[in-house]
């Protein structure tokens, strides 16, 4: 597994080192990043959804889907109140396209594999993102709301970072699979949901 995640790593660089290439980060730059970034947990979510047996894999694809749901939409309200257009950059188009990669190999696995392969991605994305979030968009953000946009999605990436690290530990030892039903909800929409009033 080691191993898996050492080449899991060694293919999302290429599309956060895409912002080493970017001299000019504008707000519009990083909401599209952030919707993008969703996107993707989302499409991952669904497939996981529908092609896990796993109780945990699945119940924790249900709270990707649903929490980056709101992240999405929490960002593209914000440009839209600020008149701003979502923008494309590199470093959405490097994320789409490990996305679509991602996505692809896990189609054609099943099972074990899928979840292990499933949970690995989510272990190295949200590491990636989390530093993404703290030493590349917070310092180049201008605008207030989009920074406390960013600073509310610091909380729920790391328990998403800490939920996927507990169901990997556990897809090791099968005998000590987690309960995860007996956790309070969390996440982006729970901490969160009061984001809306920010903009009133």
């Amino acid at each position: 597994m080691k191993n898996l995640i050492i080449l899991l790593a060694g293919l999302m660089a290429p599309a956060f080192s895409a912002f080493a290439e970017m001299r000019d980060i504008h707000d519009a730059h990083i909401a599209d990043v952030v919707v993008t970034a969703s996107s993707i947990a989302i499409e991952a979510g669904r497939l996981a959804q529908s092609k896990s047996s796993n109780e945990d894999i699945k119940a924790y694809a249900q709270r990707m889907v649903g929490e980056h749901t709101e992240v999405s939409q929490s960002a593209i309200e914000l440009v839209t109140k600020l008149k701003v257009e979502l923008q494309d950059n590199p470093i959405s188009q490097s994320l789409r396209a490990d996305g679509e990669t991602d996505l692809a190999r896990l189609q054609v696995l099943r099972g074990q594999e899928f979840d292990k392969a499933y949970i690995d991605q989510k272990v190295v994305l949200y590491q990636h993102v989390l530093d993404t979030i703290d030493n590349r968009l917070m310092p180049n953000a201008s605008n207030e709301e989009l920074k406390v946009l960013l600073y509310k999605l610091f909380a729920p990436f790391s328990l998403h970072l800490e939920d996927a690290q507990q169901i990997q530990e556990s897809l090791s030892k099968p005998d000590r699979l987690p309960d995860r039903k007996s956790q309070a909800p969390g996440g982006f929409a729970a901490e969160n949901g009061a984001f809306a009033k920010l903009m009133l």
